[in-house]
């Protein structure tokens, strides 16, 4: 992987001369004619690029002096790895989206990002969108802010309420121990079936871990950061008892870690993370599974004892970037663009109804903007209301080795029984605080 690292490096900064050298001529020519141009980025999903078009050239109506060229980012071999080589080849561009903050911490890590915060009308912005406290976890462990969330979703829980109440279940879950309970009586019922059913539990790839790991984690430490700059400061009872809860669901003969084709939908499992962009697929494949009657959603799981209404959860959610490499009249443009574009609601509304991503504002519930689609969308409500109770991926630049790490020294092993959970959990803390050395 290292020498394909390079070699795509090499080829980038080789072939990437003549690139940096026609923005500078693209750069030049604009400031002859007055117009400063920027280059945007889009998420590699044609929804997301043609919303992103849509807004520049009504921007461009009412600003001729700016020109916005909107293109997805390219996906050969990964994004990331196409931004980087851009950043290698000097023809970056001056805002990306589809940013995580574990890849902004390796982007931060190398100098290539502006901190947001220094960037005159960028307060102007948080407070247009109403977002200081969706906002506020996204600050990295250096005090700065490099990247603007655009939709914050947080991870909810699904269950087969149809199934359950077949089993003598009738009220879903809130703590491990009502979970334990419904397993005994799911298996009495239902031998055939399981809790818990998906392969990617016994997978250490590294994004793996914030759909099941990390959602359970962040409801049991009241949504603590795990890892911050470079040290660990994960919560070692919240943890432990985490891996128990599930060692028990797999004592009980709840999780299925083998490969079944959609498992939830078919009933083979009962309890499985679900993100808004399900619901769209489901219409079209699965028009049986209606919310209230065949499923219902929730926050994760608390340990005994926990408040469950104090449930935190995994944030899926990327924002916005700008680079560096921009000149000041590209910083200027692009901030008072991304100003123009949150400073109206109806924005985010429009995004909201393409791609069932929940805008990162605090007021999706109480903005009347909003109340039209989620009226619409009710089951876009609960990801609505917990906006504020979502906890974004770590800020380090070795978060995937860090998450795979959790995986191959604590959960999957707990998961197939190989490991008792507080060995585990002492085994993966040790890997982590040597990989932050």
């Amino acid at each position: 992987m290292k020498k394909l690292a390079s070699t795509l490096l090499i080829t980038a900064i080789a072939g990437s001369v003549l690139a940096g050298c026609g923005k500078s001529s693209d750069n030049q020519n604009a400031a002859e004619n007055g117009v400063t141009t920027i280059e945007f980025w889009a998420a590699p999903n044609p929804t997301q690029q043609a919303y992103w078009t849509d807004l520049a050239k009504a921007y461009e109506k009412v600003n001729d002096k700016v020109k916005i060229n909107v293109s997805a980012i390219k996906e050969s071999p990964t994004s990331e790895a196409s931004i980087q080589s851009a950043i290698a080849g000097k023809s970056a561009p001056t805002i990306s989206e589809n940013i995580n903050r574990g890849f902004a911490a390796q982007l931060a890590n190398s100098k290539a990002l502006i901190p947001l915060e220094t960037l005159p009308g960028f307060e102007d912005v948080i407070k247009g969108r109403n977002m200081t406290n969706t906002i506020e976890p996204w600050k990295f462990s250096d005090g700065h802010q490099y990247v603007l969330p655009i939709y914050s979703n947080p991870m909810l829980f699904g269950w087969r309420i149809d199934i359950l109440k077949q089993a003598g279940v009738n009220e879903i879950p809130k703590t491990y121990s009502e979970m334990l309970d419904a397993t005994k009586k799911l298996k009495a019922k239902f031998p055939d079936k399981y809790v818990w059913a998906k392969p990617d539990l016994a997978d250490p790839t590294a994004w793996k871990r914030w759909f099941d790991f990390f959602m359970l984690y962040n409801a049991a430490s009241n949504g603590n950061h795990f890892v911050e700059g470079s040290k660990f400061v994960g919560d070692d009872k919240a943890g432990t008892e985490v891996l128990t809860f599930v060692d028990n669901l797999r004592k009980e003969k709840g999780i299925l870690s083998q490969t079944v084709t959609d498992p939830f939908e078919t009933g083979v499992g009962v309890f499985t993370d679900i993100g808004p962009w399900t619901f769209s697929m489901w219409e079209e494949k699965f028009p049986e599974l209606k919310l209230g009657e065949t499923f219902a959603l929730s926050m994760p799981l608390v340990p005994d004892g926990a408040d469950p209404a104090a449930s935190k959860t995994f944030a899926d959610t990327k924002g916005l970037v700008i680079f560096a490499q921009a000149s000041e009249a590209e910083q200027k443009a692009a901030v008072d663009f991304i100003k123009w574009v949150y400073a109206d609601p109806k924005n985010d509304v429009k995004w909201l109804e393409q791609t069932k991503l929940p805008p990162a504002r605090d007021d999706l519930t109480t903005n009347e903007s909003f109340k039209t689609v989620l009226d619409a969308n009710p089951a876009l409500k609960p990801y609505a209301e917990n906006v504020p109770n979502a906890v974004p991926p770590m800020d380090n630049a070795k978060y995937n080795d860090l998450q795979t790490l959790i995986g191959q020294e604590a959960f999957n092993k707990v998961v197939r029984g190989e490991i008792a959970p507080a060995e585990g959990w002492a085994n993966m803390k040790k890997a982590i605080e040597a990989a932050l050395q």
